[in-house]
């Protein structure tokens, strides 16, 4: 560590980490404001010259020699500061020192840093232009030719060293110069911020609980080139779901200004004809068009893939699964319920056809009885006309004959017979006839009582004829 005394006062120059890590940034302090550096250590005599000169303390020239008449006298200015050559911009950090390369391996021209020949490499594509108009008139005001040049002319000894010095004061200023053209031309300004150190990288993957500390950045980093300038913000997970649809549908129709002049890989003044030209600019353009689709590529794969890994799209996913599927569920249960509900419909059917079947079954057989009862109680009645008719058939009153009889026998029902049987009881002779053949000179009493039983003309006893009377 090396110190200067000041007034009695020892000031460090420098102070760092002891340890450097290889590819990690250093932050480090000194006696001007805290610089960040990549693994590399601020040092230099420019460095140290800035750093005393911002806490106020410069060295003296101290002058050992007598002045003689025949060599020039030295001035010693403590006010002039050390010019930093173009070539500290060249080999800056956005280009460290190296050309450039395109994707098709092709080196590119190498340019100067805008911003830090203007002293805004902190601020870069936001700076505005008011500030991009004051930070050059500073700066033209700091690096003038005709201000540097007569006191850092003195402090050569050679003309040659003078010559070198005076070009490298005027390339710087012109540098400055040309820095104010590209950044105040916006068109320039867009290819050269273009061509600047970018990070390019799309997260793929993350944890739920990470998802905006890691795609917030890179979605930041992106809007950098869109050609709407009010980007919506990712925001958190309590953002409601209607403006994170409409964040993605920004994204989705994301629209970039990004330039790709490294994709251009022929150099048009080179052309040796206006063939050859046209050949090269369609070649650019080509390539250029090429190298922009892989940007769009790039920015989708970008969105889909935080709006595949979003908590609040995968709780909206979710939840709008579940209402699926208890709608399916829902629907599941109904045509089940529609199923159980036509099964039993036929179940019920078909125990209600069994239960007919089995009751006409019953009532056949039951009428199966009941005809085969009616036939033997008919044949009995048929039977017992018979009997009670023999009498009369063996005297053949009233010209009664079997024939009669049978047909009696044949014609009337059950109850018929059964009522005849029952008035030819207990009678004989023409008494025992005129019942069986029914005359006409029957007795008031017998036809009175036959009326009040209802059966003189549902039995057909009127008529003259037995057959008529089976008809009625």
């Amino acid at each position: 560590m090396q110190s200067l005394t000041s007034n009695s006062v020892v000031i460090k120059l420098l102070t760092y980490s002891d340890e450097l890590v290889e590819g990690k940034p250093l932050y480090v302090s000194s006696n001007s404001l805290p610089v960040k550096a990549l693994n590399r250590e601020p040092a230099g005599h420019s460095f140290h010259s800035a750093a005393l000169k911002l806490r106020g303390c410069t060295k003296k020239v101290v002058e050992d020699k007598e002045d003689t008449s025949d060599s020039p006298k030295k001035v010693a200015n403590n006010d002039v500061e050390d010019i930093p050559s173009y070539e500290t911009y060249k080999n800056s950090s956005s280009n460290k020192g190296k050309k450039k390369k395109n994707k098709s391996g092709k080196e590119v021209k190498e340019q100067h840093d805008h911003y830090a020949l203007l002293g805004l490499a902190s601020l870069r594509y936001l700076a505005t232009e008011d500030q991009i108009r004051k930070s050059y008139r500073d700066a033209a005001l700091k690096h003038h030719p005709d201000k540097l040049a007569a006191a850092l002319l003195l402090t050569e000894e050679s003309e040659e060293a003078k010559e070198a010095k005076k070009e490298a004061i005027e390339s710087h200023f012109k540098l400055i110069q040309e820095a104010y053209e590209v950044l105040m031309d916006k068109t320039k300004r867009r290819i050269f911020d273009s061509t600047d150190e970018f990070d390019d990288e799309v997260p793929s993957e993350c944890a739920p609980k990470d998802f905006f500390k890691v795609f917030g950045p890179a979605f930041k980093r992106n809007a950098r080139w869109s050609v709407n300038t009010r980007v919506p913000d990712l925001g958190d997970e309590n953002t409601p779901v209607k403006e994170v649809d409409s964040y993605y549908n920004f994204w989705y129709a994301f629209k970039s200004w990004r330039e790709f002049p490294e994709e251009e890989e022929h150099d048009l003044e080179e052309a040796e004809s206006r063939e050859e030209k046209r050949w090269m600019e369609r070649e650019n353009a080509r390539k250029t068009q090429k190298a922009r689709k892989e940007e769009y590529a790039r920015i989708r794969t970008l969105v889909d893939n935080a709006y595949k890994k979003d908590p609040r799209i995968v709780k909206r996913k979710e939840e709008e699964k579940a209402k699926k599927q208890a709608k399916k569920d829902e629907k599941v249960m109904a045509k089940k319920k529609l199923e159980e509900e036509a099964a039993a419909a036929i179940e019920e059917e078909k125990r209600r056809k069994e239960e007919e079947a089995k009751l006409a079954a019953e009532a056949a057989q039951q009428q199966k009885k009941n005809k085969e009862k009616e036939k033997k109680l008919r044949s009995k009645e048929r039977s017992r006309l018979r009997t009670l008719s023999a009498p009369v058939l063996s005297q053949r009153l009233l010209g009664i004959s079997v024939a009669y009889v049978e047909d009696l026998c044949m014609s009337l029902n059950t109850e018929q017979l059964r009522k005849l049987c029952d008035k030819m009881e207990n009678k004989e002779g023409m008494k025992l006839a005129k019942v069986l053949k029914n005359d006409e000179t029957e007795s008031e009493e017998e036809v009175v009582e036959a009326k009040q039983n209802g059966h003189v003309e549902a039995n057909g006893f009127a008529t003259q004829s037995p057959r008529a009377a089976a008809m009625v």
